[in-house]
């Protein structure tokens, strides 16, 4: 159920003369949980300050008590309209002190409604915390912006408060006739964030829908209402199905997964949403069970974290504990997997049979072909001859209900990006070989080249009859640039050697930046520079750019994926502290807001920019050339996946080599200055 907007709100000069006990009385009614002294006396606090405040601008606009944020799951204190500029203010209490944490979080409800909020795109937004008691010294109220027109945080007490706004309508705010109804248009003025996989499994399990958390010039709402619809006929058919949905990266497959498989958790029919992407997983059920703690404590329940957890694990597994789960009890016989005799019947808390019906694969190309799966089985779970690859087995698993079933994959075209990955052409034969009798949702996107080559269609061997194909099954909208739409384009383009192409696509970039430097420390300045509030940034690399480590970047360390995504940047595990680097195998399903690529010489090009070359460090002498295709491919991809984790702007190292005397020849400058040469010929901006 979609949130309400606000809990109470009144023009100015009628706020003025209602008595506290009429707006605490709206204020509880909207509020869904019990309220308690603390929440009553922080509102009669507000409503005092901002009485005093507003006195003298009567007739000049409006104000909003407990504005809905849904992206981040909270609610900025209070907002006032004046003269059409938007004063996002948020309390503490009296004997609070400014604290970083405090004004990245007033900074980020401005930031979310200037991005996201159709009314706000043309409105000064001035971002205000106020810690009443603090002293005068310790306020900030001089006013300086970003191009957005979103200031920077006012830091004010009480007395202070009335000064910053007097300053702001005086000298930046421009007098307009005050009409109620234009401020109450700008309240409920279209909300269409495009939040992080993070926010977005949050805003989920906290009973919001796509439809609230997401905006709606994409495609995913008429995906998610399609995916509904297949459940239902599979249910109401007694039917077994699978169910590809496609699309380009950051255009929302996880976030439709996760939607199926809460939602259907809601309804108590069990769902699962599994993916192979352990980084991935680890991150979604950490930020998830400190979500629920912390909604937990806030409503005066109390909940340990190992509860929180496996709550969370109901419905977000990594692929391998599912795969395992239901190998337990069983055995391989005359190519096939059976359950042992008599096991079942002796051990009643174990299952042959899934307990879910509808099991959602993420990143479904990533699953392990025959040979590789085998290999695993044999060493560490010593089963010889293993009959089947991942998609296969996962099937046969769902083949075993009695009654319907569906397994949804979630496919990123041209993402396989390791060794035993079977891609799309090993789900269409494991079909073709074992389950004729299933049903196939498609869209007729799978013709296209980055999946099987373009030939998924004409794969599949099964009754035309038992093949839907469904236009809403694609998502070609990149929903993680929210900024620039066309990323995953032009980044295709950049890496298919396509320079006019993607020289004109990126003329198209007015609010999403893409710069160029030999630098580092130019990169780590200009990410600081553009990132505000909690706005996420780091470095990546691919796994192969082994000489980066002559800039003190080591691809080899791997930090904890977890704490690079989550901590804040006083924390130096955190991504912020711009100290660790991940490559594609950890941030590959994940994104931050502002990302620096560095580019290595595994990855280099021939003296005509007309052909990749690509390369791997064997030994600390030199380079060795990667021959098989298949690599050269996952090669190419992993810079894929690097290219398109920003979700605002990103900014491209490529270092200059090694100049000295001997040279070290595994960093030759003119590998770099090719790379360098093609990324700047396109069109791409030095700093």
């Amino acid at each position: 159920m979609a949130a309400k907007r606000y809990y109470y709100s009144d023009t100015i000069t009628d706020f003025l003369q209602k008595e506290d006990m009429v707006v605490i009385g709206k204020l509880a009614l909207a509020y869904s949980h019990d309220i308690n002294d603390e929440t009553k006396m922080s509102w009669l606090e507000e409503l005092r300050v901002m009485r005093s405040v507003l006195k003298n601008y009567k007739n000049h606009g409006s104000v909003y008590f407990e504005y809905n944020i849904p992206r981040m799951g909270r609610r900025a204190d209070v907002i006032v309209l004046i003269d059409d500029v938007v004063f996002v203010i948020e309390f503490k209490t009296r004997k609070s002190k400014f604290t970083h944490e405090a004004v990245t979080q007033v900074w980020d409800y401005a930031l979310d409604l200037k991005n996201f909020q159709e009314g706000s795109r043309n409105r000064i937004m001035i971002p205000v915390l106020v810690a009443p008691s603090e002293k005068d010294k310790n306020c900030q109220i001089e006013l300086s912006h970003f191009e957005d027109l979103v200031y920077n945080p006012l830091q004010v007490n009480e007395k202070q408060l009335s000064v910053a706004i007097e300053n702001v309508v005086t000298t930046i705010a421009d007098k307009a006739v005050f009409l109620a109804s234009k401020d109450d248009a700008w309240a409920k003025s279209g909300y269409e964030p495009t939040p992080t996989i993070i926010e977005a499994a949050i805003a989920l399990y906290e009973e919001n829908t796509v439809e609230d958390i997401t905006r709606h010039d994409g495609d995913i709402d008429a995906t998610a209402v399609c995916l509904e619809r297949i459940i239902n006929e599979c249910r109401e058919k007694r039917q077994k199905a699978i169910c590809f949905v496609t699309g380009v990266p950051g255009a929302g497959k996880t976030l439709i997964g996760l939607q199926t498989a809460i939602s259907q958790f809601e309804k108590n029919e069990k769902a699962v949403y599994l993916s192979g992407n352990y980084p991935l997983v680890e991150v979604l059920q950490e930020a998830l069970t400190r979500d629920y703690v912390r909604r937990c404590k806030e409503e005066g329940n109390r909940c340990t974290k190992a509860e929180a957890k496996s709550k969370v694990k109901a419905f977000i597994q990594m692929i391998h504990h599912y795969r395992d789960l239901y190998l337990e009890g069983t055995e391989v016989k005359d190519n096939k997997i059976i359950p042992i005799e008599g096991y079942f019947q002796s051990h009643a808390d174990k299952a042959y049979i899934p307990s879910e019906h509808v099991a959602i694969f993420d990143e479904a190309q990533r699953a392990w072909t025959k040979e590789e799966l085998a290999r695993f089985m044999k060493e560490k779970k010593t089963i010889k001859n293993f009959p089947f690859s991942e998609p296969e087995y996962l099937m046969s698993c769902m083949d075993r209900q009695t009654d319907w079933g569906l397994v949804v994959c979630l496919i990123g075209g041209g993402q396989e990006i390791n060794k035993g990955e079977a891609g799309i052409v090993e789900w269409i034969s494991s079909i073709n070989r074992s389950f004729e009798g299933w049903h196939v949702y498609m869209s007729d996107k799978l013709s296209d080249k980055e999946y099987a080559e373009g030939k998924a269609l004409e794969m599949l061997q099964i009754n035309k009859s038992q093949i839907h194909v469904e236009s809403a099954l694609h998502l070609s909208v990149s929903m993680r640039s929210f900024r620039a739409e066309k990323v995953s384009l032009f980044v295709h383009q950049l890496l298919n050697l396509q320079k006019e192409e993607a020289s004109s696509t990126l003329k198209e970039f007015i609010n999403y930046p893409i710069v160029l430097t030999r630098s580092l420390d130019k990169a780590k300045k200009w990410l600081k520079s553009h990132a505000r509030g909690s706005e996420r940034y780091g470095i990546l690399a691919s796994s192969k750019a082994e000489r980066l480590k002559a800039i003190s970047i080591n691809v080899r360390y791997q930090p904890d994926f977890v704490h690079w995504f989550l901590e804040d940047d006083s924390d130096i595990r955190s991504s912020n502290a711009l100290e660790d680097t991940l490559t594609e195998f950890k941030v590959q399903g994940l994104e931050i807001d502002w990302a620096c690529v560095a580019w290595d010489a595994d990855l280099r090009l021939n003296n005509d920019h007309t052909k990749w070359q690509h390369y791997q460090l064997r030994s600390g002498t030199k380079w060795q050339n990667i021959n098989k295709p298949i690599n050269r491919e996952y090669q190419i991809n992993a810079y894929r996946v690097l290219l398109t984790r920003a979700r605002q702007g990103m900014v491209l190292v490529v270092p200059n080599g090694d100049y000295g005397v001997p040279p070290d020849e595994t960093r030759k400058p003119e590998w770099y200055d090719g790379i360098y040469n093609y990324l700047k010929d396109i069109g791409i901006k030095e700093i």
